[in-house]
C-alpha cells in the first residue's frame, strides 16, 4: 500500500513537473532568428471590425501575444503618406511625405541615406524578401528596398531594387521591370503563379503578377497574397542557418478605403471591397503565424503605416462608416505573435520605434536610424570563422537535456523501489 502511494505521488509529480521542465527548456532555447513584418496599408482597428461586419472571420487579433498602438505622422505633416510611413517602419526615420529611405534634411539628401531593416538583415547574412499586392515599385515595398527623394521616381526605384541584394520581390506588374532588366540583374523573372511555384530555394525571384492581387478569388495564373506569402516563407526558410526578414504588405486596404464615388466617401461597394482586402491580408497573417508557431524562432509583427478613411462605428445606422476618402492621423494597432517582451502590452509607441524593437530581438548591436553614404549597397558581413568544438564542450540541445533529466529521474525511481 505504501509503495502504491509512492507510485501515485510520483506519477502526479511527473504530470506537473515534466510540462514545466519542458516549457522551461523550450524558453531557454528559444531565440528569434526570423522576422515577418506585415503591413496592412491603411488598416486601422476598425477595418477589422468592418470585415467582421461584412461576414468575414478575422484571425489577426485572435489572442496575440501582445497588442499595442502605433502613432503615425511624418516629418512634414500630422498625417503621413505611405512613403514616409514605410520609411519610419523600415528605417526608424520620420521623413517628409513622398520620400523613401532618406532623411528629411535637405543637406543630407545627396550625402547620406537611411539604412533599412532589410539592408541590416542582409548585412547580418539573413535572407530577405518583399511581398505586396501593390506594384513592386509601390511606396511600401520601395520603403524597404530603396532610397530616393520621391516615390514617383519609378525608374530609379526599380533600378535600385534590381541592383540590391534582396532575395525575393513579389508583387503587381510594373512595366519598367522588364524581363530583360530583371534577368540581367540576376533574378529569375516570374510572370505568373506557375513560375513562382516552380522557383527553387537559392534562386532569386522577381515576381510581376499582373493586377488585382488583393482579391480573394483570382484566376489560376495569378497568385493570391496568401500563396505569395506561403512561397516566400518556404523559400527563405529553406536550409537557412542565418534566418530571414520578410515584409508582407496588403496594399489594397488603403486603396479601397481611399476611394470615393460621385463625391460620396461611404457606399456599399467601398465597404465590401475594403473588407475583402482586409480578409485577403488576414489570410496571409494566419499563414505567417502558423509558420511561426511551428518554427518556434520566428517573430511576426502586424501593423499599418496609417489609417485610411476615418472609419468609425455609427450608432445611428448601427455599422462602420467611412467619413473620409483620405488618410487620417489615428493610431493603428500593432499585433505581435512569437514574443511577449517586445513592449508592454497595451502601450503606445512611435512607428519609428519598431525597427529598434526588431533589432533588439534579433540581437543586433546596430540601432536605427543608421546613416550610410548615399548610393551604398549594403553587403553581407564575412562569415565568422567557425571554432572547433572540443569534445564535451557543446551545450546539449533540448532533447539531450530532457534525456539526461529522465535518466536521472529513472535512477531515483529505481532507488525508491529497491
Amino acid at each position: 500500500m505504501k509503495q502504491t502511494r509512492k507510485l501515485l505521488a510520483l506519477v502526479l509529480c511527473l504530470l506537473f513537473v515534466l510540462p514545466a521542465f519542458a516549457a522551461a527548456v523550450f524558453a531557454a532555447d528559444t531565440e528569434i532568428c526570423n522576422v515577418i513584418f506585415m503591413i496592412g496599408d491603411g488598416m486601422g482597428y476598425n477595418h477589422l471590425k468592418l470585415a467582421e461586419e461584412q461576414g468575414y472571420e478575422i484571425f489577426m487579433d485572435d489572442a496575440p501575444d501582445l497588442l499595442g498602438w502605433s502613432r503615425t505622422r511624418s516629418a512634414s505633416a500630422a498625417v503621413t503618406d505611405s512613403a514616409a510611413g514605410a520609411t519610419a517602419l523600415a528605417c526608424g526615420v520620420r521623413t517628409n511625405n513622398g520620400m523613401l529611405g532618406v532623411f528629411p534634411d535637405a543637406n543630407k539628401l545627396k550625402t547620406v541615406q537611411a539604412r533599412s531593416v532589410t539592408e541590416n538583415a542582409i548585412m547580418h547574412r539573413m535572407k530577405t524578401g518583399i511581398v505586396t499586392t501593390d506594384l513592386t515599385s509601390g511606396a511600401t515595398p520601395a520603403g524597404y528596398s530603396v532610397h530616393t527623394d520621391s516615390r514617383n521616381n519609378t525608374e530609379e526605384i526599380i533600378r535600385q531594387q534590381l541592383a540590391g541584394r534582396i532575395d525575393l520581390i513579389f508583387g503587381k506588374q510594373q512595366s519598367v521591370a522588364t524581363q530583360e532588366a530583371v534577368e540581367a540583374a540576376g533574378f529569375c523573372y516570374l510572370p505568373d503563379r506557375a513560375a513562382m511555384q516552380a522557383l527553387t530555394p537559392g534562386t532569386r525571384g522577381y515576381g510581376q503578377f499582373g493586377t488585382s492581387l488583393w482579391k480573394l478569388d483570382l484566376p489560376d495564373a495569378k497568385p493570391s497574397l496568401l500563396q505569395m506569402s506561403e512561397k516566400a516563407i518556404a523559400l527563405l526558410s529553406d536550409n537557412n542557418p542565418n534566418g530571414f526578414f520578410l515584409m508582407i504588405e496588403g496594399a489594397h486596404i488603403d486603396k479601397n478605403a481611399d476611394d470615393s464615388k460621385n463625391g460620396e466617401v461611404d457606399y456599399p461597394d467601398k465597404l465590401q471591397n475594403t473588407a475583402q482586402a482586409v480578409k485577403t491580408f488576414d489570410n496571409a497573417v494566419r499563414c505567417a503565424v502558423d509558420f511561426a508557431r511551428r518554427d518556434g524562432h520566428t517573430l511576426v509583427i502586424i501593423t499599418a503605416d496609417h489609417e485610411t478613411g476615418d472609419l468609425r462605428y455609427e450608432e445611428a445606422n448601427g455599422r462602420m462608416t467611412f467619413h473620409s476618402a483620405k488618410h487620417s492621423a489615428a493610431n493603428v494597432p500593432v499585433f505581435v505573435y512569437g514574443a511577449r517582451d517586445l513592449f508592454e502590452n497595451g502601450s503606445e509607441m512611435d512607428n519609428r520605434d519598431l525597427p529598434n524593437l526588431i533589432a533588439a530581438k534579433l540581437g543586433w548591436s546596430e540601432r536605427f536610424p543608421i546613416e550610410d553614404p548615399a548610393g551604398t549597397i549594403v553587403e553581407p558581413l564575412p562569415e565568422p570563422e567557425k571554432e572547433k568544438d572540443e569534445p564535451g564542450e557543446r551545450a546539449p540541445g533540448f532533447f539531450a537535456r530532457l534525456l539526461q533529466w529522465l535518466r536521472a529521474l529513472l535512477q531515483r525511481l529505481i532507488r525508491l523501489f529497491r
